[in-house]
């Protein structure tokens, strides 16, 4: 079971986001995107999705640098294991919760909105049943194993692990005192990994990046005067 959790998963979860992206840019192109309701209604969207989107990226973020980043980088660069703690602890905390906030905000937009209702489908469901599972269970983890002063050490066990991916030799008896907490959340996790290119969150593959670098749009005001002269044209 931990080869096949800590082993054979993570890979498994790789290929089928990657085969998923693919598949969607291949096939579903003109699918590629968030299904908007907004036409439906706008005025509690604009308070739900930046506090998701925000919550989600700060969520994300952290991962990558507790993950990915290692503590001999951090050290290096002034910051102490227990300022990097306080930083894991209050800051990670409060990125789940302005995340949950926002799932809670749309998720209720869904409900109570009828036309917006009818527009959500099983996919969706599932999908925001995931993500919550995925952002409570990292929360949970957190706050059960850790104090102000001290926290569980993932930096040395479930960090090394996921980087072990990379050299194509996952490390999996780093996983095996992990606390369970956090081996649910980290399945949970590679889960919700495996299902991003078969929902709508594949629109995070799809910013416009482009957009930075478009040339400007030129507008031209009219010359009232000529226009006075020749006279203006009948419209449609």
């Amino acid at each position: 079971m931990n080869v096949l959790l800590w082993g054979a998963l993570p890979y498994v979860a790789f290929a089928l986001l990657v085969a998923g992206i693919v598949w969607r840019h291949r096939y579903d192109r003109f699918g590629w995107t968030t299904r908007s309701s907004q036409i439906y209604e706008s005025k509690l969207l604009n308070i739900a999705s930046p506090v998701f989107h925000y919550g989600v990226l700060f969520v994300l973020a952290g991962h990558l640098l507790g993950l990915f980043v290692p503590a001999s980088w951090t050290d290096a660069v002034g910051v102490t294991s227990h300022t990097y703690h306080l930083l894991s602890l209050y800051g990670g905390t409060l990125a789940g919760l302005l995340a949950l906030a926002g799932i809670a905000l749309l998720v209720h937009r869904r409900r109570t909105r009828a036309p917006v209702f009818r527009a959500t489908t099983a996919n969706d469901k599932a999908m925001y049943l995931v993500l919550v599972t995925a952002l409570v269970l990292g929360m949970w983890a957190k706050l059960a194993h850790s104090t102000p002063a001290t926290g569980y050490a993932y930096r040395d066990t479930i960090a090394p692990w996921a980087r072990s991916f990379f050299r194509l030799s996952p490390d999996v008896p780093l996983m095996s005192g992990v606390p369970v907490l956090y081996q649910i959340h980290a399945v949970v996790g590679m889960v919700l990994i495996a299902l991003v290119p078969y929902t709508r969150l594949i629109h995070m593959f799809a910013a416009p990046v482009q957009y930075l670098f478009r040339p400007y749009i030129v507008y031209r005001s009219r010359d009232e005067g000529q226009l006075a002269e020749r006279g203006a044209r009948r419209g449609w």
